[in-house]
C-alpha cells in the first residue's frame, strides 16, 4: 500500500465529501477509491469513516489522522518543490486566476511584465467569472473582487473598486436623469448578471442608507461587454463594477449617475497560501505585481466631476 497516496484519498474524499466525488476529483474508479480507503483502515486497525446512504463522517481517530496527513502532504510537496529549486531560485509553473475582464485589461498586463522580468518561469492565467478553488484545481494566486469568506488563505488586498449606475446620454435625455435611486423604478434596464443582487429576474439594486430598488430588466446578459454594448445603444440602464464601463465613462458614450447614492466599493484582493510555505516564484510575483495592481485600481477611481443636472423626461406625443 501507497501510505501518502492512501492519505491523498482519504483527504479528497473528505474535502468532497463522497467517494464518488472524490472518485471524479480524482480520475480514479470508485472501487479503487474505496478499496484504498479499505486497506487504509485495516493497516491502521482503526475505521476512518462512518459511512451511511446520506453522508461521510470522520470518526474521532479520523479526524487525528486526516489532520497529521494534511500536514505530511504539505511537508512532502514543500520538499518536492525545494528539491526542483523552487525555494531556492524563482523557476516554475505559476497558476493565476482572475476575472475574465479584469484580467484582461488589468492583470494580463502585469503578466506579461513579469514574464520578461522573470524568462524562467511560466504562468498559465486561468481568466473565468467562476471563483477557483484553490488547492482543488491547483491555483497558486486568485484575484477576487468582494467580500471574502474566512479561509485558511492569506488576503492581500489591493484596493476597491466602485459599482456604477449609467447609461447612453440619450437616454437620459429621453427619460430624466434620475436624482434619486427610487427614480430608477420604471426605467428600462440592462441587467448583468455577475453584479445583480438578489437574482434575475429582478436585479435589486442596493445603495446606501439601505436602499434597495428593484429593477425588470428589458435586457439580460452574461457579460459586462455586453451590458456595456446594450447601454451605450440606449437600452436601459445598467450598473457594472468601475473598471468594466471605464473606458465608455471617459469616451463619454455613457453617463455615470447616482455616485453620491452607491454603497461602499467592492475589495479586491489576491488569495494566496501563508508566506512561509510559498515557492519563490510566488513571491517575487506579489512583489512584482501588488504595487502595479494597486495603482492601476486607485486610477479607476478618479475625482470625477458632478453628474450633470436633472433633464426634465420628453412629453409623450
Amino acid at each position: 500500500m501507497d501510505r501518502l497516496e492512501a492519505m491523498a484519498v482519504l483527504l479528497r474524499v473528505v474535502e468532497q465529501g463522497s467517494l464518488t466525488a472524490a472518485a471524479r476529483a480524482l480520475g480514479m474508479p470508485l472501487p479503487t477509491v474505496s478499496r484504498k480507503l479499505a486497506e487504509l483502515e485495516a493497516h491502521l486497525g482503526a475505521r476512518l469513516l462512518r459511512r451511511s446512504t446520506r453522508r461521510l463522517a470522520l470518526t474521532e481517530a479520523g479526524e487525528a489522522y486526516l489532520a497529521s496527513a494534511r500536514r505530511i502532504l504539505e511537508e512532502v510537496e514543500a520538499a518536492e518543490r525545494q528539491a526542483a529549486g523552487e525555494f531556492t531560485a524563482p523557476r516554475g509553473a505559476l497558476v493565476l486566476t482572475a476575472p475574465v475582464l479584469f484580467g484582461r485589461l488589468h492583470l494580463l498586463p502585469v503578466v506579461a511584465d513579469f514574464l520578461i522580468a522573470y524568462p524562467e518561469i511560466a504562468v498559465r492565467l486561468a481568466l473565468s467569472d467562476r471563483n477557483l478553488h484553490l488547492l482543488d484545481e491547483h491555483v497558486d494566486l486568485a484575484l477576487r473582487i468582494g467580500a471574502l469568506p474566512d479561509s485558511s488563505l492569506v488576503a492581500t488586498r489591493l484596493g476597491a473598486i466602485a459599482q456604477v449606475v449609467c447609461a447612453s446620454p440619450d437616454f437620459w435625455a429621453a427619460h430624466g436623469t434620475p436624482d434619486r435611486p427610487e427614480a430608477l423604478a420604471g426605467l428600462p434596464c440592462v441587467a448583468f448578471d455577475f453584479v445583480a443582487e438578489g437574482g434575475l429576474p429582478p436585479p435589486l439594486w442596493r445603495f446606501g442608507a439601505g436602499v434597495a430598488v428593484a429593477l425588470h430588466p428589458r435586457l439580460s446578459v452574461s457579460t459586462a461587454e455586453a451590458a456595456v454594448a446594450a447601454a451605450k445603444r440606449g437600452l436601459g440602464v445598467t450598473r457594472l463594477l468601475r473598471y468594466q464601463c471605464a473606458e465608455a465613462l471617459a469616451r463619454g458614450s455613457l453617463v455615470r449617475v447616482l455616485d453620491a447614492f452607491e454603497p461602499a466599493p467592492r475589495p479586491v484582493s489576491l488569495l494566496h497560501g501563508p508566506r512561509a510555505a510559498m515557492p519563490l516564484k510566488l513571491r517575487v510575483f506579489l512583489d512584482f505585481a501588488v504595487p502595479r495592481l494597486r495603482d492601476g485600481i486607485a486610477a479607476l477611481s478618479p475625482a470625477e466631476a458632478p453628474a450633470p443636472p436633472p433633464t426634465p423626461p420628453r412629453a409623450a406625443p
